[in-house]
């Protein structure tokens, strides 16, 4: 063994002198936190990572800069880089979990060129680690840990299920051209859909809490998430949509989109995408989400885009997979939620 393995196998990284933090076990490189200078970096080797996997979406630059801007998440802490002997990132892991939350979100990979040595192991069981020691320092016995994985990723789904991280729920990516008709979807007098704007954000939000409270592994959008929401690049404020109730003034339903400027190399078509979609309880079985649908529709279209896209939960009560497929979408690839119970 060479003394620059020699030396990274010593290597631990420390949120403080007091609580150290340990290193991968992995000792073909060298591990510390990401920071601001690692971004563009970091996102070369997702971008290796991309042109290998060939997924249907990539974290853009902006997605990796909200990670290191989290007050929630300290990237001191919860972020490890894997560099080699001439500072090149090869691999990186981090753990995302909100305030009193049972559930920690891991995020990672390691460079196609340094697959198949342990590396990727190494990264998902220090983040099994960051999140036991996080959930113990909050008083929560029993946490758990989500990764998001897509189904033709064998090689990731072998390694959560040889840690004995299982699949609990499966998702669905869907697409519809623009180029078929989009139906003219009427709703009840009294109620407007009208353009996303600064003015009514704080209500869409709390709108979208109030939707989702009971929808399965969702969690409510506090203002900081939000923020990072409305302020990324491929929102499209133009494209998202509230419906208005006219009688009280409040947000009724809301469509969130976005456009990802790699949709066209990634999925052969432009395409934009609903992000959020979301009725509140006492305005259901009317009509409003397919309303908003074909109103973004309408808007992708007389931009040029060629395709409208979202992704489902297939396992959903509320019949979304159904109203998904009377539009006109259609599958195109699977994820899966893993779940590891600390």
């Amino acid at each position: 063994m060479s003394n620059w393995h020699s030396q990274a196998a010593e290597i631990t990284y420390a949120g403080s002198m007091s609580t150290p933090e340990p290193a991968p076990e992995s000792t073909l490189l060298r591990w510390r936190p990401i920071d601001a200078a690692d971004i563009d970096p970091w996102h070369a080797l997702i971008g290796r990572m991309a042109a290998e996997d060939k997924p249907d979406w990539v974290e853009q630059r902006a997605d990796l800069a909200e990670v290191l801007q989290s007050s929630k998440n300290d990237p001191a802490k919860d972020t490890v880089l894997g560099v080699d002997q001439d500072g090149v990132p090869r691999a990186f892991g981090r753990v995302g979990i909100n305030p009193g939350s049972t559930l920690a979100h891991s995020f990672g990979g390691v460079d196609p060129a340094w697959r198949r040595q342990g590396i990727g192991r190494s990264v998902y069981d220090w983040q099994l680690e960051r999140a036991r020691q996080r959930f113990s320092a909050a008083g929560i016995p029993d946490g758990f840990v989500r990764t998001y994985v897509e189904e033709k990723s064998r090689s990731h789904r072998a390694l959560l299920e040889s840690t004995g991280a299982g699949i609990v729920r499966w998702f669905t990516e869907m697409t519809r051209p623009l180029d078929l008709e989009i139906p003219d979807i009427e709703i009840a007098h009294g109620l407007e859909i009208t353009t996303f704007s600064d003015d009514i954000s704080e209500a869409v939000r709390l709108a979208h809490n109030e939707a989702f409270q009971d929808h399965w592994g969702s969690e409510p959008r506090d203002e900081e998430s939000w923020h990072f929401t409305v302020i990324h690049p491929e929102f499209k404020p133009k494209w998202s949509l509230a419906v208005i109730d006219a009688a009280s003034g409040e947000v009724a339903a809301y469509q969130i989109a976005s456009f990802d400027p790699d949709s066209k190399e990634l999925l052969g078509h432009t395409e934009g995408y609903t992000d959020l979609l979301g009725v509140r309880r006492g305005w259901r079985g009317q009509h409003l989400a397919p309303a908003l649908l074909a109103e973004a529709m309408r808007r992708f279209k007389a931009d040029g885009i060629e395709h409208a896209g979202l992704g489902v939960d297939t396992e959903n009560p509320s019949g979304a997979l159904g109203l998904y497929e009377r539009l006109g979408y259609t599958p195109t690839q699977r994820s899966m939620a893993y779940e590891k119970l600390l």
